[in-house]
This record gives structure tokens, sequence and C-alpha cells, in this order.
């Protein structure tokens, strides 16, 4: 298992790259829980922390798939360098005037939102020109889960720490200048800098005009939705459970289990189309979330909340290789950026709606929405199966070259990639 990983890394730039791009991507995977400790910091409510937690979001959503299709018109360090610089000045100024003006705010969170680079999905592809095996592209697809689920370990802890060591601001001017550093070794690096996406049919809908595509991105905004309540809903727990350490406890937990969940499956490969794979981790994904509105000790819950994650890291890795079975030609870095966008906006409405469930009904409300967030993912796809078929059998007689597939073991790559 290991060596498999091993073997991949020592792959040239594929370490720098996996590296930086998890580094580049903290400011975002750590913005819910730092906007809500600021916020409250700042003596503001749980409700205006998960409105400022929303608008971040809901912007981040927006910047994301229009970023992703710049990148695929003019390259990566065009736009992903200026974007992470843009983003962290907007965090920068959140520190630097608080919640007063309310506006200012406002501004602030809406520029670091919009700006944030699609580094995720710029990561997934360069991964084939990196790599060129289909076999090893599948297994850099799990890494990389699995390292977003460091981070997601990493980050909570690390933004305690600031706020422990220095101040709410503090830990928001520390994770973005960060995240800047990681963007930026991303960007100069050779593969970056020489990547170029493939030909694209010119369409405004880009890779929305796929209908997979659709029904993942209505899937994964209640994943993201639940994990957005459950950021909430960590501090709303450990508000009433000693304060301190106790929502990154939990937090980190959750993502300690996506790590062994995403270690394990990305261990060997897997028989099957996918698609039916992915609506089995998503089912297990939700019966991991319900359990958390039962809110037991520190210790029980954060027992619960590894559990809770265990699927998270698996379902991701799955939903990259469903992404790129279904995506259209040419629309690579925007197809990926979609699926972060998915997660932008769930979790921007799960931050939103969370706030005053938990203001009105304590910490189980909280982690109850996302309980309900793993279920309505689930539904979405088993109600969609015949949108989300072989992506072969649905383009058959068709427009067979956007879904032009290998034919490896786990399906999904193309030998040229879309990109």
């Amino acid at each position: 298992m290991a060596a498999g990983y091993a073997d991949l890394l020592r792959t040239r730039h594929a370490a720098r790259l996996l590296a930086g791009t998890l580094v580049g991507r903290l400011p975002n995977a750590t913005a819910p829980l730092a906007v809500v400790l600021f916020v409250r910091a700042q003596g503001g409510s749980y409700a205006l922390a998960g409105a400022l937690s929303a608008v971040y979001g809901v912007c981040n959503a927006i910047g994301q798939p229009l970023l992703g299709r710049a990148v695929d018109l003019y390259g990566q360090p065009r736009v992903m360098l200026p974007g992470s610089v843009l983003s962290a000045l907007g965090m920068a100024l959140l520190a630097a005037v608080g919640v007063d003006p309310l506006w200012l705010a406002y501004a602030a969170v809406v520029i670091a939102g919009f700006f944030t680079p699609p580094l995720e999905g710029g990561l997934r592809a360069l991964w084939p020109g990196v790599l060129r095996r289909a076999d090893r592209v599948h297994a850099a697809y799990a890494l990389d889960a699995v390292a977003q689920e460091v981070m997601f370990a990493v980050g909570p802890l690390l933004v305690t720490l600031c706020v422990a060591a220095w101040s709410a601001g503090a830990a928001l001017l520390v994770i973005n200048a960060l995240g800047v550093l990681g963007a930026l070794s991303v960007v100069v690096s050779e593969p970056s800098r020489e990547w170029r996406s493939g030909p694209r049919e010119a369409h405004w809908l880009g890779a929305l005009r796929s209908a997979g595509m659709l029904v993942l991105i209505g899937a994964f905004f209640f994943v993201g939705l639940a994990l957005g309540s459950i950021a909430v809903a960590a501090v709303a727990y450990a508000d009433e459970h000693g304060g301190g350490m106790v929502s990154s406890y939990l937090l980190s937990a959750l993502g300690a289990g996506a790590l062994a969940g995403g270690i394990v499956y990305g261990a060997r490969e897997w028989p099957g189309r996918p698609e039916g794979r992915l609506r089995l981790l998503v089912a297990l994904l939700a019966l991991g979330y319900l359990p958390l509105a039962l809110v037991p000790g520190v210790a029980g819950m954060t027992a619960l909340t590894g559990v809770a994650g265990v699927f998270l890291a698996p379902a991701l890795a799955c939903a990259f290789v469903v992404v790129d079975r279904h995506a259209p030609k040419g629309t690579v870095t925007e197809a990926f950026s979609w699926l972060v966008t998915t997660f932008g906006v769930g979790s921007a409405v799960g931050a939103s709606v969370v706030g005053p469930v938990v203001e009105a009904g304590g910490p189980a409300g909280g982690f109850a929405v996302a309980g309900a967030g793993g279920v309505a993912a689930l539904l979405v796809l088993l109600s969609t199966k015949r949108f989300l078929g072989d992506p072969v059998q649905r383009t058959a007689g068709a427009r067979p070259a956007e879904n032009d597939r290998n034919g490896a073991v786990e399906p999904g790559f193309r030998a040229g990639h879309q990109a």
C-alpha cells in the first residue's frame, strides 16, 4: 500500500505539485472555521459568523468555475497566482477591519472567496501529463483525496494554535500567506507552466452541458452542506463542552477518519462502474453523519466524527473518476472546479442554515442538518441513475469523442486525457 504511493511520489514533479497544491488550498479548507472564530472573537453572533462564511462560500463557488474556465483558456500561472494574492488580500482586509463596518467585512469575504484559485482542478488536470499512465492517475486521484484530508485534519489545529498563540485575526493572515506560497510553488513548476488545455467546443455552458455533471453537482451540493454545517456545529458543541481545542478535535477527527478511508480505498483498483460505487460510498457517508446528532461527551463525539469521515475521501476520489468520465473534452479544469463549487455552495448554505438552527436547538440540531445533507445527497444519486449512466452508452452514435476511455481497470481516464 505505502510502496505504491511512494513510487507515485518519486515521479518527477509529483511530490512538489501535491505539496504545493495542499498548502495552497489551506485558506479555502480552513475558511469556515477561521471566519467563525474571528467573528466570535470580535463579539459577533453565530448567525453573523454563518452569514459571512456563507458569503465566502457562495463567492468561492461562483469564482471557481469561472477561474477554472480562464485556466483552460489562458493557462495556470496567469490565473492562479494573481487569484491567490487577491484572495489573501481580501482576508487581510477582514482581519484589519473586523466586523465594523459590516459592509466592508462582507466586501472582504467576497474578494477572498471569489479569487480563490482553482488549485484542485488544476492539479487533477496536470496528473495525466506528469504520470503518463492511467493506473498511476487513478492512484493519484485517491492520493489527492487522502492528502486533502491531511489538510482538513491539520488545518483546524493550525488555525486554533494561531488563535491561541496570537489572535483570530493573525490566524487569517498566517493561513492565507501560506496559501500564496503554495500557489506560487505550483505555478512556477515546469508542468504548470507548460500545460495547455485540449481543444474544446465553444459553448457557454462549458462542462455543464453534460447531464452527468449536473447530477454530480446536485449530489455533492448536499455533501458540502453537511460539511459546512459540521464546521459551525463543532464550534457550538465546543462552547458547551469546555471550549478551547474541542472544535479542532472534532474537525481533525473528521479529517483523520477520511484520511484512513482514503488510504485504504486508493491502495487497490476497484472493478465495476464507478457510478454505482459512488452511490454506495455516499450511502455509507450518510450513515456516518446521522449519529452525530446524538452529541455524546467529548471522547464519544470525537470517535463519532472520526467514523463519519471514513467514507469522505473514497467518495471524493470516486467522484473525480466520474467527473473525468462525464465532462466534455477541453473542460478539465472547469469540470473539476465545478465539484469544488458544489462544495462551496453547499458549505455556504450549510453554514448559513446551521447558525440559526444551533441558536434554536443547540449543537444537536446543527449536527442533524449534517445528517439530512448526507441523506439528500444519496437521494439525488438514487433518483438520477439514468442520467449518470455509462458515458459510452450515452454518447453512442452521437458524440463518441467526448468520452473516449482507454479501457483501464478503473475506467475514466482518456489516453490523452481531456486536456
